[in-house]
């Protein structure tokens, strides 16, 4: 059944007659002549069909009553008849990493979804221009779609990242799901402040067997970046527009993802991206200014952290049972400037009494919290909020995290809070 996965009664028979499997390359005269590969079906499709991946790399469905088929080739689709990647000495090192997502993915024929499967081998071996750019090394560290990933999957990338910095690699790329990149690339920023080699953090929006894929761009642009740029630190490497033109390099704590499935679904917020690929050159922005540090990783994460998003009706027992979970920090998002309504303002104090960092960030898109502007802002001011200039909400949490991670206390966590780390709000 292996070799007829997804198939049964009527197709099943069918294939069976015509000794023919999953994998093979096979010839089917329809309405028309078409040729490609006989890819499997998911569990709950009917038995009246098959699949046919053409040459273009989209798949047809045929209904078996009306066709007529034959093998032209057998094509055995186990990993290790992959194509060996060849090594050429003249070019540096690289380092691909996969955790899961999108970009390490395919069509899961059981459920019809997109689940994990491909490893960073075949990813590398998929995108034979990778070759032409770098010697790159793959492993995966592991494969979740990154709303599984948790801090303690920050914590471990954070420390493979360290163990290469003293290596002959010239950068890193993580393969990594879009729904929560921001956050990794948040926590990594922090994580790594100061880090001497740059890292691309690198997605797709559509799955790597796909002929609408992103993947494949989004990595040999990574690639280029990391050895021509000339640069270090923590970037989000995706599309910059819907087109397959340009590839944006956003700064790791600058980025957020604003749409659910168009390729060019990341965004810098504030600004523009440090760095545009095109195919020839790499842009780098005139106003992003990296400021090097010295590279001091402080790779440690405590969760005790609750982001509020206030809206109207929202019930300020909410705070109270944050204290009562002894969370040790709290980040708002507020509305405009930086409010919450008058209504949260007793379990706010009962907060402060008990010791909580409190952090306001703002709902809208861009801007600078600024809390002086309008009564409600200082009343919550001397409530004890402590505004958090125009860091992302996202970043915001992902900084509390960190900074009580590597903190005695919350006021050590204030602290840190107030200062620049990694560019995440604008001086």
């Amino acid at each position: 059944m292996l070799n007829h996965s997804g198939y049964r009664g009527k197709s099943l028979a069918f294939l069976q007659k015509n000794n023919v499997r999953v994998g093979d390359v096979v010839k089917v005269i329809a309405d028309s002549s078409y040729s490609g590969i006989l890819m499997p079906r998911y569990e709950y499709s009917d038995d009246e069909h098959i699949v046919l991946k053409l040459k273009s790399g989209y798949n047809i469905g045929l209904e078996i009553d009306k066709i007529k088929i034959e093998t032209e080739s057998s094509t055995n689709m186990k990993k290790e008849n992959l194509p060996q990647v060849q090594v050429d000495p003249k070019l540096p090192k690289l380092l691909l990493i996969s955790t899961g997502g999108t970009i390490a993915s395919r069509i899961d024929y059981r459920t019809g979804g997109v689940t994990p499967a491909l490893t960073a081998a075949e990813l590398n071996a998929a995108v034979p221009e990778l070759g032409k750019i770098a010697n790159i090394d793959t492993e995966v560290l592991f494969s979740e779609y990154s709303e599984n990933l948790l801090p303690e999957h920050w914590k471990k990338i954070a420390e493979r990242i360290d163990s290469c910095i003293r290596t002959e690699y010239k950068g890193i790329i993580v393969a990594h799901g879009t729904d929560t990149m921001q956050y990794t690339a948040a926590a990594l920023s922090f994580a790594l402040t100061g880090i001497p080699i740059p890292v691309a953090l690198v997605g797709s929006q559509r799955s790597s067997d796909r002929p609408s894929s992103d993947a494949a761009l989004n990595l040999i642009s990574a690639a280029k970046f990391l050895v021509e740029s000339n640069t270090s630190g923590i970037y989000v490497v995706m599309h910059n527009s819907i087109n397959d033109d340009e590839v944006a390099c956003h700064w790791g704590t600058r980025v957020r993802k604003n749409h659910t499935s168009r390729r060019n679904a990341f965004q810098t917020i504030s600004g523009s991206p440090a760095y545009i690929v095109k195919n020839d050159s790499i842009e780098k922005n005139p106003q992003f200014n990296y400021v090097k540090r010295e590279y001091t990783p402080r790779i440690n994460f405590d969760t005790r952290i609750a982001l509020v998003k206030y809206y109207p009706g929202l019930d300020p027992k909410i705070v109270d049972y944050i204290i009562s979970s002894r969370y040790k920090a709290i980040i708002f998002e507020g509305t405009g400037l930086g409010h919450i309504g008058k209504i949260m303002y007793e379990s706010v104090g009962k907060a402060k009494k008990k010791g909580l960092f409190m952090g306001m960030t703002s709902q809208c898109i861009d801007g600078m919290v600024s809390m002086t502007v309008y009564e409600s802002g200082r009343d919550l001011l001397n409530l004890g909020i402590i505004p958090l200039f125009n860091m992302i909400p996202e970043t915001a949490l992902v900084k509390a995290m960190w900074a009580l991670g590597n903190s005695k206390n919350t006021e050590e966590m204030e602290k840190l809070m107030k200062e620049n780390i990694a560019s995440e709000f604008s001086d």
